[in-house]
């Protein structure tokens, strides 16, 4: 209020002031006798001070303040919060764009932990027939009896596992559903159900020891007699053909030897993201020119045709 009288209140304090003033009658009557004490006081002449006078009173007023003991952190730390509170009440835009921060950091972190929490895997469920068929004899024991024989032999049981796709149990059967050398229908199944992870990016990882899914499509793309299931490894290797040289190669090695033309096709349009490769622009050259399949050699000199405009 005496800063406020001087004409010394910065704006924004003055608007603090106003408002505080409208709700307080003490601070009001305060105010009011400040300002007549100041009106009095202009009546008064102006005495011109002394300066040694001055001088001492300046010197004597700085040791004061500098005898006062200094606020604890505490003190310091209260003092800034109900500063900090003043400033936020007197600014609604300001306690407005805070509160709109602090909902929408709560709902990002909400989302965060909910994106990433694992996600409860649906239960593995196993079947077992009590019956099965005999698959072999493992051996004879003879009895005490010689008109009776024991006999030692395996019976195989059929049974039936269900569950998610990231299931490591679930993959291994898959993988092992490549490997079905008499029935097609198991290897295009479980070949397609594996290209599926792999283009969605879940599950085509390499591991320590072999058995990953990637490896598995570059088996069944180089040695499955079926073209389907061949088409089907193509498919699930696309994502990784820029990414992985061993992937490229088996791409490579099938546009070379594959004796289905559906099957070099798709590879030629596999190929097409690594055209600066040179093995890449080296294969197609041989198979451009020297190709039994007019058709895979016209399709080939086009990638290359494509690739020289493109450069």
């Amino acid at each position: 209020m005496v800063l406020a009288s001087y004409g010394e209140l910065p704006d924004d304090q003055a608007i603090v002031l106003e408002r505080h003033l409208q709700d307080c009658a003490t601070c009001r009557q305060e105010l009011a006798e400040v300002q007549g004490m100041f009106s009095t006081l202009e009546t008064r002449p102006v005495v011109e001070l002394n300066p040694n006078f001055l001088a001492q009173s300046r010197m004597r007023l700085d040791e004061a303040l500098d005898q006062i003991p200094s606020h604890s952190f505490f003190a310091r730390l209260r003092t800034n919060f109900f500063r900090w509170v003043g400033n936020v009440q007197s600014a609604p835009a300001l306690a407005t764009l805070l509160l709109g921060f602090g909902f929408l950091a709560g709902n990002y972190v909400h989302r965060y932990q909910d994106e990433h929490t694992p996600k409860p895997q649906p239960p593995i469920v196993l079947t077992n027939a009590t019956e099965g068929a005999i698959a072999n004899v493992s051996g004879i024991v003879r009895t005490a009896n010689p008109d009776v024989v024991q006999v030692l032999y395996n019976r195989v049981v059929p049974e039936s596992m269900e569950g998610s796709l990231n299931d490591p149990q679930i993959r291994e059967l898959l993988l092992m559903g490549t490997r079905a050398a008499a029935a097609n229908g198991v290897r295009t199944d479980s070949v397609s159900y594996l290209a599926n992870e792999c283009r969605s990016a879940h599950g085509c990882k390499g591991d320590s020891d072999g058995k990953d899914v990637r490896s598995a499509l570059m088996v069944s793309l180089r040695y499955d007699k079926n073209s389907g299931v061949r088409m089907k490894a193509l498919d699930g290797l696309e994502p990784y053909v820029e990414q992985d040289r061993h992937v490229r190669d088996a791409v490579l090695d099938a546009l070379l030897h594959d004796t289905n033309p559906q099957v070099r096709t798709e590879a030629i349009g596999l190929l097409q993201p690594v055209q600066a490769d040179s093995s890449v622009r080296q294969v197609l050259r041989t198979v451009s020119t020297s190709d039994d399949n007019p058709y895979i050699r016209t399709a080939s000199f086009q990638a290359l045709q494509g690739m020289d405009a493109l450069q």
